[in-house]
This record gives structure tokens, sequence and C-alpha cells, in this order.
């Protein structure tokens, strides 16, 4: 599929005037968080709210980091999310979770984001067709 960045805006859900920008994610759909350099969150203010969470690595290793919640901006679309602390050595990546959030996909020809459509919803019996 290849791979490619995006530029992301970072914002404290208590304060949105706290934001930072990532200028280059790692769109990466295998990674169920969002990964940002914990300078970042603790600049803006994102507080650790789960400590110690475990991941496990492409290379089977185990770790943990902390986890807190923030605002995510990719162009005009936005979501809250749950994102990682990142230490040095960890990439900076837009996980699955957010890109869902979002209502963004990945077009692999074009290498970008892009609108996912109208969303599911569940519907009401009264709109099922009737079966006989």
């Amino acid at each position: 599929m290849g791979t490619f960045h995006v530029r992301c805006r970072i914002e404290n859900t208590v304060d949105r005037k706290k934001g930072a920008i990532v200028p280059k994610l790692l769109v990466d759909t295998g990674s169920e968080y969002t990964w940002v350099p914990a300078a970042t969150l603790e600049k803006i203010g994102v507080q650790r709210e789960k400590k110690d969470t475990a991941f496990v690595m492409a290379n089977g290793q185990q770790i943990t980091r902390s986890v807190g919640f923030a605002i995510l901006r990719v162009d005009k679309h936005f979501t809250i999310d749950e994102v990682v602390f990142g230490e040095p050595g960890d990439l900076s990546l837009l996980g699955a979770r957010t890109l869902e959030g979002l209502n963004l996909r990945v077009d692999p020809r074009l290498k970008k984001l892009v609108a996912a459509g109208p969303l599911p919803a569940a519907s009401s019996e009264r709109c099922l067709p009737k079966i006989t």
C-alpha cells in the first residue's frame, strides 16, 4: 500500500485554545491508537489518564505507555480520542480508531485520506421490510 503522513492539530479537550500542530503523523491502520510525542501532549496540558497501558510492538516486544484524551483535527475533520504519550524512539502515528472517529479512510492509490461517506446506523423495526 505504501506509506504517507498527514498534518494534524491536537487540542486539549478542556481548553481548545491549547493546541499544537503535529506536522507529520504516519497514517497506520495497523495501529489502534494514535501516538503523539509526550512533550507535545504535555505542552498543551493533556493529562495522563491511563498509566502503564500495555502495547505489543510489531516485533512482539511488550511495552507500556500512558494514554490521555485529546481532540484531533485533520483538515476540516475532527474527533476526540485516546492518544498515547510517545517516548523518544516511538513513531508518531495516526491510528485506526482516530481514522474511524474522523470518518476518513485511506485511498491507497492516491496515498491520502478521503471521506468515508455516510455512517452506518441501526434501523428501527418500522424501517425493516416486512417478511411474510
